[in-house]
């Protein structure tokens, strides 16, 4: 099971959870907060190749739109589906049912890259 603590993150506030080759992506708490109150999410397509920093989605709020990109590179494998419904499930749940898409990782360095909780946390308090 994923969550804040196992994940790794990119400066642009997805995060991401490897689990063999497969990457779960969701945005971080901080950016569900900044974002406010979520009331779209347009997610990439099932077979969308993604490059790491390639805008791939967007999330709509009350007050704007903030593009998300893939913090790996590799081929989108799963949707979050439940988001079509009820896309204020990123703001409820950003590290567990507001997840957004999983890639299948084809450069795992990718992740290493990607920082742990603490000098994520650094960033953002700066």
């Amino acid at each position: 099971m994923h969550n804040a603590e196992n994940s790794r993150y990119a400066k642009t506030h997805e995060w991401a959870h490897m689990e063999g080759d497969i990457a779960t992506v969701g945005i971080s708490n901080h950016a569900q907060e900044e974002i406010s109150d979520i009331v779209f999410v347009d997610l990439p397509k099932v077979g969308q190749q993604v490059t790491a920093g390639q805008n791939c989605c967007v999330i709509e709020s009350v007050k704007s739109a903030s593009e998300i990109y893939a913090p790996v590179s590799g081929e989108v494998v799963e949707v979050n589906t439940a988001l079509n419904n009820d896309p204020g499930l990123v703001n409820r749940e950003p590290h567990a049912g507001g997840w957004l898409f999983k890639i299948k990782m084809t450069a795992p360095a990718d992740y290493e890259a990607l920082m742990d909780l603490s000098a994520y946390q650094a960033t953002i308090q700066k």
